[in-house]
Parts: structure tokens; C-alpha cells; sequence
């Protein structure tokens, strides 16, 4: 099922929001070459995606990964290594993760964006960022593999519409075959399914092992997501939030008042 939509209208611009969502598309276009560049597309993720084994130094320098034909990532010592964590979040490997991320971004930033105000949000947007890559370099901290996209990110906007907002509805779209249905779902079952999708999928790269060879770092989501509920009370406006609720509460009444049954025709 993927998100389209949701039942919850903003009262203000989501500026921040839309910097985000035209800052990965500028990275897509200008510096990953939209994904028909192979060489581009490669280079952006050896040279700006997160290595854990970089950061940590646990990976031994001169480690090639294959990453394409042709292509491999060297690791490095480099000192753009630092930055790595937060340049990582504007990069995508194909169509499919960049539009996939955006989409879920756009469902559930504008409102959180909307409730925190513009700087607000945008601090709390990189903080969650941040926590996911720490939660990922955590569990695989000697991984040679570099990590890219913007989903840690967004894991922590989802965790904030977690406890902001559970009982709005969201449109889902269910596709199965040539079946295609849009299913309203609260929140708070959306996102609690998807929190636990995460966990039972990270729960394998737990066990005494090898590093994982390629995948999703769903631990980086599981990151982001606890970091969102941990700080969303603490970058929260309580008077936006109040606002918010007081125009809900009034369309709600309005709603109310236009039951076919209430109407007098003229």
C-alpha cells in the first residue's frame, strides 16, 4: 500500500518542505545524472553517501566494493568522510527510492512543518537524519557499503505525525494485478505497521555475523523513527499545534452543521 494523501490541510506554506523536496530533486538531476548516468550515479554515492567503516575506521583503507560495471568504491580517509552522514540524506539510488521517498515526505512533512514552524522543522528534519545514520553506523559500524537516501529523515517526520496526529486518516492506494483501490487508514495504524515492517525485517542483521551485502538499512529507519517520537514534543509550536486544532475543531462543526438532515432548502 503507498500513501497518497491525507485528511489533514495546512494552514501555512510548507516552504521548508518544498527546499527539501527541490533540493534531492536538483542532486537527482545535476549531480546523479536522474539515474542515466551510470559513472555519475556511482561516483555520488562512493564519494558523498555514508560508509560506516569510513566513519569508524573499522573498514581497512584500499577496500574496494564493486558498484557498478567497471566500478568500484575505494575506502578512504577522506575528509568529506565527516559530512557524509548529512550529504547522504540528498542522494537516491533510482527513480523508484527518489519518488518513493518524496512521496512519503510530502504526505506527512507539510503538516509537521505546518506544526513546528519553518526553521523549527527543518532543524528537527536533519536531527532525525543524523539519528538515523548514528542508528545504521551502530549496527553495522565496519559495513563498506555506502548508505544513501533521505528515508532515516522522513522515518523521523513519520514518528512526529505518530504522536501528533494518529487519528487523522490517510489515502492509501492498495494495488494488486490490474486492482487498483484507495483505502482511508488512521494514521496511527499506517505508520505503527510500517514502524513494525521495520523491525521484523532489521531483526535478522542483529544476529553474530558477516555485514549485510546490500539492502535496505532499516535500521536507519528504526532510527529516525524513535528519534521523531523522542523530539517532537521538544520542536513542537504549541501555538501552531493549538491553531491547528482549533480550525479542525471548527470544520469539524461546520461539517456537523451541514448534515443533509440540518439543511433547509430555499
Amino acid at each position: 500500500m503507498i500513501p497518497i494523501g491525507d485528511e489533514n490541510p495546512t494552514l501555512s506554506t510548507p516552504w521548508v518542505t518544498y527546499l527539501i523536496l527541490g533540493s534531492i530533486a536538483a542532486v537527482w538531476f545535476l549531480v546523479q545524472g536522474a539515474g542515466f548516468d551510470g559513472y555519475a550515479l556511482a561516483a555520488s554515492a562512493c564519494n558523498y553517501g555514508m560508509v560506516p567503516g569510513e566513519l569508524t575506521r573499522l573498514a581497512e583503507v584500499g577496500t574496494g566494493v564493486p558498484i557498478g560495471e567497471g566500478l568500484a568504491c575505494v575506502i578512504d580517509r577522506e575528509p568529506v568522510n565527516i559530512i557524509t552522514p548529512f550529504t547522504s540524506m540528498f542522494l537516491h539510488g533510482g527513480w523508484g527510492h527518489l519518488l518513493g521517498n518524496s512521496l512519503f515526505l510530502w504526505v506527512f512533512g507539510n503538516n509537521i512543518e505546518d506544526s513546528m514552524g519553518h526553521v523549527r522543522f527543518a532543524a528537527f528534519y536533519v536531527i532525525c537524519g543524523l539519528a538515523a545514520a548514528a542508528a545504521h553506523v551502530f549496527v553495522e559500524p565496519s559495513s563498506v557499503l555506502p548508505t544513501i537516501g533521505a528515508s532515516g529523515a522522513i522515518s523521523g517526520v513519520m514518528g512526529a505525525y505518530l504522536l501528533l496526529y494518529p487519528r487523522v486518516r490517510v489515502r492509501m492506494l492498495f494495488i494488486f494485478i490490474i486492482i487498483f483501490r484507495v483505502f482511508r487508514i488512521p494514521a496511527w495504524i499506517v505508520l505503527v505497521y510500517w514502524f513494525a515492517l521495520q523491525i521484523l525485517e532489521g531483526l535478522p542483521q542483529l544476529r553474530p555475523g558477516p555485514e549485510l551485502t546490500g539492502g535496505t538499512a532499516v535500521w536507519a529507519h528504526v532510527g529516525g523513527f524513535v528519534a521523531g517520537v523522542l523530539l517532537v514534543k521538544l520542536f513542537e509550536d504549541r501555538k501552531l499545534v493549538r491553531r491547528r486544532s482549533l480550525v479542525a475543531d471548527a470544520g469539524a462543526v461546520w461539517s456537523d452543521s451541514k448534515h443533509p438532515a440540518d439543511v433547509h432548502l430555499k
